[in-house]
C-alpha cells in the first residue's frame, strides 16, 4: 500500500511562502498556500535581491528573468547631504559571489513568485485571514480562517511576515515586533529622471544631518524605472498616521526634510506618485521558532530591518535551506529543532547588524554628522570585505557556523526601500 505524500499548510504569500511552497514540492510533499489579503498587483517599494538570494531564484531558474525584469546593481555610492562623494561598496558582485545584487520592484518579484508557484501544482488561497492554529496529538493539524474555513494538513509553515498570526501561535505570550524609531518612505519615478545623470547602474545613496535617502534604476519600464527611499526619525509619527495624509502633503513633508540635499533628490520629491510609508520594525531574537508541528520562517521569524538589505534575501534562504532539510526524511520535530539551530546564528547576526545601521540614519549636530561623514569614508574601503559573510553564503551547503567572537561588521547603511506589510 503507497503512503499518500506529506501535506504542508503555508501561510504567507509573501517572498519566504511561495518559494517554500516550491521547494517542498520539489521533495515531495504536496503543499497549500494561504495569503491573507486579496490577489493584487503593483503592491509596495522597490527592493534589492544580494547574491545569496539571486542563488536561490537561479534554482528556481528564476534569476535571468528577474534580471532582465529589474536591474543590476553594480555598487553602492554613498555620498554627504551636500553632494560630496564618501565611497562605494559592492562592487563586482557577480564576479565575486557568482551572481549579481539586483534592484527590483518588490511586485515584480511577488508576481514572477505566484505565477512560478501555480505553474509548480502549488494550490494557492487568497483572502484567508489565520484565525488559529490547531495541533492535537496525532490528529491532522488544522487551520482555520476568519471566512469560517479550514485547511487540514500534517504540518504548518508560517511564512506570514513581521505582524505574524503564526507567531502568535508558537510563542503565545511572545515578544511583538521592535520599533526601531525610523519610518520610510519610497516608491518610483519615471527613469528619465535621474538616467541623464552619471549614476548608470550604481545605487546612490546620502546621509544627511537626519535621515538617509536612496535612488537607483529597479526596471526597465520607462515610467517606473527608478525606484527612491527616504529614511527618518519617525519623532513619534507612525506611518498609519501618515498614510492619513493626501499624497500632496506627504510630498510636503519630504520637501521640507530634504530641503538643500543635493541633486537630483529635489527633482525625485517632485516626480514621485503613490509614495509608500512604511514603519521600520524588527524581530531580533525569539524564545524558538517552532511548537510541535508549526515552525515559523522569513520575517516572521527573524524579520530584519531594512538597513542591511538582507530581509528578502534571507527569507529566500530559508525556504531553500528548509526544502533540503525536510527532503532529507528525519522526523519533522528534528528537521525543526535542525532548521532552527542552521538559521538562527546567521539571521540574528544580520538582524542586529541592520539594527545597528539605522542609528546612522537618525538626527545628529552638525558637528555629530561630519564626524560620522569622516568617518564612513574612512571605514568604507575596509568594512566590503566584513560583509563578505552575507553574500558568500551557500545556501546549499551544510550548515552556517558562525566562529567570529569579534564584532560584527558594519555594513554602513545598505538599504532599499523594501516595503513591510
Amino acid at each position: 500500500m503507497t503512503s499518500r505524500p506529506r501535506k504542508a499548510l503555508i501561510i504567507g504569500a509573501g517572498i519566504a511562502g511561495p518559494v517554500t511552497a516550491m521547494f517542498l514540492t520539489r521533495a515531495g510533499i504536496e503543499t497549500e498556500l494561504y495569503e491573507a489579503w486579496p490577489y493584487s498587483s503593483g503592491i509596495g517599494g522597490g527592493l534589492q535581491i544580494a547574491p545569496n538570494g539571486m542563488h536561490v531564484l537561479a534554482e528556481l531558474g528564476l534569476a535571468d528573468e528577474l534580471i532582465r525584469n529589474g536591474s543590476i546593481a553594480e555598487s553602492f555610492d554613498f555620498y554627504s547631504q551636500g553632494g560630496k562623494k564618501l565611497g562605494s561598496l559592492n562592487q563586482n558582485m557577480q564576479q565575486r559571489f557568482g551572481q549579481p545584487a539586483v534592484n527590483m520592484c518588490r511586485a515584480t518579484l511577488n508576481e514572477t513568485l505566484i505565477d512560478k508557484a501555480w505553474a509548480s501544482n502549488v494550490s494557492v488561497f487568497f483572502e484567508k485571514k489565520l484565525v488559529k492554529i490547531e495541533d492535537r496529538g496525532d490528529q491532522p493539524v488544522i487551520a482555520y480562517f476568519n471566512d469560517g474555513t479550514t485547511a487540514e494538513g500534517d504540518f504548518v509553515i508560517g511564512a506570514d511576515g513581521v505582524h505574524s498570526a503564526v507567531r502568535r501561535h508558537v510563542i503565545p505570550d511572545g515578544p511583538t515586533p521592535f520599533d526601531t524609531g525610523l519610518i520610510g518612505f519610497g516608491g518610483f519615478v519615471p527613469r528619465a529622471v535621474i538616467e541623464k545623470l552619471p549614476i548608470g547602474q550604481r545605487v546612490a545613496t546620502t546621509f544627511g544631518q537626519s535621515g538617509f535617502f536612496g535612488y537607483g534604476m529597479c526596471s526597465p519600464d520607462p515610467d517606473t524605472g527608478a525606484m527612491w527611499w527616504s529614511t527618518q526619525p519617525s519623532h513619534g509619527m507612525t506611518a498609519a498616521a501618515y498614510r492619513l495624509q493626501s499624497q500632496d502633503a506627504i510630498r510636503q513633508h519630504l520637501r521640507d526634510f530634504h530641503a538643500g540635499w543635493h541633486a537630483p533628490i529635489p527633482a525625485i520629491i517632485e516626480a514621485a506618485e503613490k509614495i509608500v510609508v512604511t514603519d521600520t520594525l524588527d524581530v531580533a531574537t525569539l524564545p524558538t521558532w517552532s511548537r510541535k508541528r508549526t515552525l515559523l520562517i522569513g520575517d516572521a521569524a527573524h524579520a530584519t530591518s531594512p538597513h542591511a538589505g538582507q530581509g528578502a534575501s534571507l527569507a529566500l534562504e530559508d525556504a531553500l535551506r528548509l526544502g533540503i532539510l525536510l527532503r532529507e526524511g528525519q522526523e519533522l520535530g528534528m528537521t525543526f529543532q535542525a532548521f532552527e539551530h542552521e538559521r538562527r546564528p546567521r539571521a540574528e547576526k544580520i538582524v542586529a547588524i541592520a539594527r545597528r545601521n539605522g542609528n546612522s540614519k537618525r538626527e545628529f549636530s552638525p558637528t555629530g554628522a561630519w564626524l560620522r561623514d569622516h568617518m564612513l569614508k574612512l571605514l568604507l574601503p575596509v568594512s566590503s570585505k566584513g560583509m563578505d559573510f552575507m553574500y558568500a553564503y551557500n545556501p546549499r551547503a551544510a550548515a552556517y557556523r558562525s566562529t567570529s567572537t569579534s564584532p560584527s561588521p558594519r555594513s554602513c547603511g545598505i538599504e532599499t526601500s523594501e516595503a513591510r506589510s
